[in-house]
């Protein structure tokens, strides 16, 4: 097949890198990285109207959407228009991110386990709400915000702060204009990723991402600093839950709703006392959850993704290899606070067999220059281990990021801690 993938992150190169391996298919990248062009073929056209065009010329065949902004702009409805095969959901599905107030009002709608919240436009019904609540609290801007418009406020005053700095569109400009805040959840975290079709739908092994910028998860909110699958701490009770209270009554609700789910239905979980509550929706994967997804995948991704576009999936026999992935992302010096300097990325040779072949980097946020490598982003990359147990894939992973060198990059070194703990 002829498949395209929109996006340029280590999301979008891990789904390239895994349906590379299949040694079948034309990958193109739009617009991709500095290392995406080693997978396929990276263009740049940002109007979907045109993109669309030069798909039909080009005789695409499937098109896989990596971020939440494509999405929640449409592109899916263009393409579709145009008659093209796409993964993703239809705008009118994607508000379920692009609006956390319509989250959080159609998990209330569909009876899909929640923190109690309120969502508001007014400070001071904000505050009367924060004013009835136990701390710590949770503050989340309603747009989307990279996965950065969430406050956890540890004072009622700061709590209030964060509704008004949201709401007069000094933290989140736009984004913040509404505002969800909510009961604090006391559990432990997954992160739940369904492949959905509107229809049916198949579960991915649950993942557990590590948010803040320091080890023991200290310091700011990140877009992630690694993730490890599938966690321990999910049993096939919860699985059940998962599926029976939150994944099936929002597709059945989502197609009642006129907008029939399809795509990445990421469900961000808290576990509190065994049963599972929903914090959030995204409709696309998590990153850095992706990158340790889709090499545990034996079931072709090309195939995983191309039955979910032509709502296929009841079709197929999904399967998970037995193994773990550990993914570290390795972060320039300056994040997330501001950006860093560009800086030539060195690869030491890996002579450890095992390592070599347990082991890979999947790139983010880098360019090329005269063919040298360079860290650009926030996140640079992510290296992945698998192994057996945890332990070997996180120890594979961080051998990894040993053998990686550029100027002032940064990792946290207690990923996984708390399946090891």
């Amino acid at each position: 097949m002829n498949i395209l993938i929109l996006g340029s992150g280590g999301r979008e190169y891990s789904i390239g890198l895994s349906i590379y391996k299949e040694n079948e298919h034309q990958l193109f990248f739009m617009p991709g990285n500095g290392a995406t062009d080693t997978l396929g073929t990276n263009i740049n056209i940002k109007d979907y109207h045109d993109l669309a065009s030069w798909a039909k010329e080009k005789a695409i065949d499937l098109t896989i959407v990596g971020p939440e902004a494509p999405l929640v702009d449409g592109v899916v409805d263009i393409f579709k228009a145009n008659n093209l095969v796409i993964f993703g959901p239809s705008a009118a599905a994607a508000r379920l991110e692009g609006s956390k107030v319509y989250m959080k009002n159609m998990l209330k709608k569909f009876n899909v386990p929640t923190a109690a919240f309120i969502e508001t436009n007014s400070i001071s019904e904000a505050n009367d709400f924060i004013d009835s609540m136990q701390i710590p609290i949770v503050v989340k801007a309603d747009g989307l915000c990279a996965g950065k418009g969430v406050i956890i406020a540890q004072s009622k005053d700061e709590a209030k702060e964060a509704v008004s700095d949201m709401l007069n569109g000094v933290s989140f400009g736009d984004a913040g204009t509404n505002v969800v805040v909510e009961e604090f959840l006391d559990g432990y975290e997954l992160s739940v990723f369904a492949i959905c079709d509107g229809e049916n739908y198949k579960v991915l092994p649950a993942a557990q991402d590590h948010k803040r910028v320091g080890n023991g998860d200290t310091g700011p909110n990140t877009g992630g600093m690694g993730a490890y699958a599938p966690t321990p701490l999910v049993d096939e009770t919860i699985y059940q839950k998962i599926e029976d209270r939150v994944i099936k009554p929002t597709l059945k609700g989502m197609k009642e709703e006129g907008a029939p789910f399809e795509g990445v239905l990421f469900i961000g979980v808290m576990v509190v006392r065994g049963e599972p509550i929903i914090l959030e929706y995204n409709v696309r994967f998590g990153d850095p959850e992706c990158e340790i997804l889709m090499p545990l995948l034996e079931t072709p991704v090309s195939e995983l993704f191309y039955k979910g576009a032509t709502k296929d999936l009841k079709n197929l026999d999904i399967k998970i290899k037995k193994e773990f992935g550990v993914g570290v992302v390795m972060a320039s010096g300056n994040y997330p606070y501001s950006s860093s300097e560009p800086a030539e990325i060195i690869v030491d040779t890996i002579v450890d067999v095992e390592l070599l072949n347990n082991s890979h980097i999947s790139y983010a946020g880098v360019s090329k220059d005269n063919g040298k490598l360079l860290a650009t982003g926030g996140r640079v990359l992510v290296c992945v281990g698998f192994g057996e147990s945890i332990k070997i894939a996180r120890d594979r992973a961080y051998a990894l990021c040993g053998q990686v060198h550029f100027a002032g990059k940064k990792i946290r070194t207690d990923i996984a801690y708390q399946a090891l703990k």
